[in-house]
């Protein structure tokens, strides 16, 4: 392990380096949160007390959370750069050393969310303490604890559904497309723009058995509260298999993919 600690410790390096830029991404991302905020305070100001299960508090820090939740698990530059690597023909030196790529991915990955996450850490937080009238709090330790493992699986499920879309490389030679699909069903469907549980029970009912949902609005409602007892340990178990699922067919991806990559000159 003690190869990927030394990779980790140069993604940080690497990763620091951009730390202006990851301060302004921060900063120009809270806009379109404050427009969502502004709205959904407008709706409820015309007489709704409640819009499905949700009051204007808990809607508030739903699109909060979310944001908390990002910043933590996102995957900002991970799969073009995969893709890259298997275009250019970079990816050759992995499969003649003692190392993992998809270890050696992750703990770039892991790098780069940290650092992200140290950097964006102030402007949201001013930003939460300013909403704080309407910040909803979890209301014990098991809330605490149940969110933290569900972001960690979170960032896992997210890195490796990316994953498996960027090795997709070895076969196309333009996998943009693939990968803006596997981003917006994401973003539609685990509940960046809206709650899923205010949809019609049906398609609610229906989303829930996909990866999607248990990418951010799983482990937002755990945060508030809305999934307890033996409904958020399912969950949890559920999502911990969809993160174990994602992992294996990183793998069988990767080792269908290795068999046809060849590489030439060099």
């Amino acid at each position: 392990m003690g190869k990927y600690w030394r990779v980790l410790n140069i993604g940080i390096q690497n990763t620091l380096s951009y730390r202006v830029n990851f301060l302004f991404r921060a900063l120009f991302g809270l806009i379109p949160l404050a427009a969502i905020i502004s709205v959904w305070k407008t709706i409820y100001g015309q007489g709704q007390d409640k819009i499905g299960a949700y009051t204007l508090s808990m809607m508030v820090s739903y699109y909060l959370v979310v944001t908390l939740t990002d910043m933590l698990t996102a995957v900002a530059e991970d799969d073009w750069q995969i893709a890259a690597d298997i275009r250019e023909g970079r990816i050759s030196q992995f499969l003649l050393k003692p190392i993992d790529y998809q270890t050696y991915r992750l703990t770039l990955f892991t790098s780069g969310r940290l650092i992200y996450s140290a950097v964006a850490f102030l402007p949201v937080a001013a930003f939460v303490w300013l909403q704080r009238e309407h910040f909803v709090m979890p209301s014990n330790l098991e809330g605490y604890a149940a969110f933290g493992i569900s972001i960690v699986l979170t960032a896992l499920l997210q890195f490796f559904i990316s994953y498996s879309m960027a090795l997709l490389a070895f076969w196309l030679q333009e996998v943009s497309t693939f990968i803006f699909i596997a981003y917006a069903m994401e973003y539609l469907a685990g509940g960046h723009l809206f709650p899923l549980d205010i949809l019609p029970a049906p398609l609610f009912q229906a989303l829930m058995l996909t990866p999607f949902p248990y990418q951010l609005y799983f482990p937002v409602n755990v945060y508030l509260g809305k999934v307890q007892g033996t409904e958020l340990w399912l969950g949890l178990c559920i999502q911990a298999a969809w993160t174990v699922a994602a992992y294996f067919l990183a793998r069988w991806v990767w080792s269908r993919g290795v068999r046809r990559y060849e590489a030439v000159g060099g």
